[in-house]
């Protein structure tokens, strides 16, 4: 069993977030949102990438990074972070049941001191030249290597 969460820090786009609570409803995972957002969090803003998956979509939303960060450390769970600036590929990490993946904005990322807490920083290796994969390919791609290492998935 696990409880993989997947995070977004103040996710900019609303189809990407659907997505992602689209995929997170499909495989029984929990999305936390970290606030505040580019948009406003509403099922209207979501539906069209969620479709009729947001009705199962477990969604924890968090006032800010602090409130996320308090709650995570509480909770003694490790906090994996997507990021270009990381040296560990996501096939190479060794996940736990109980990590929490996260994922920065799509137009910045995360700041540097939310990037300095984070337990671990892996990267999707790419071609040289390009900037980053679009989040919500990437949640799915370490959720997936997540779940695989995890057992989850097999």
């Amino acid at each position: 069993m696990t409880d993989l969460r997947i995070a977004l820090y103040q996710p900019d786009i609303p189809g990407n977030t659907g997505t992602i609570l689209r995929l997170a409803a499909c495989l029984a995972l929990t999305v936390d949102i970290i606030e505040p957002a580019g948009f406003v969090l509403s099922d209207k803003n979501l539906k069209r990438a969620g479709m009729d998956y947001l009705a199962s979509a477990v969604m924890v939303r968090h006032i800010n990074w602090e409130h996320f960060n308090a709650w995570r450390r509480e909770q003694g769970r490790r906090l994996v972070l997507a990021s270009t600036r990381a040296a560990i590929p996501y096939t190479r990490f060794d996940y736990q049941p109980d990590d929490i993946l996260l994922f920065g904005r799509e137009s910045a990322g995360v700041p540097d001191h939310v990037h300095d807490m984070a337990d671990a920083r892996v990267i999707i290796p790419m071609v040289e030249g390009q900037r980053s994969i679009n989040v919500a390919m990437s949640a799915a791609m370490i959720t997936g290597e997540a779940l695989r290492q995890t057992n989850v998935a097999s």
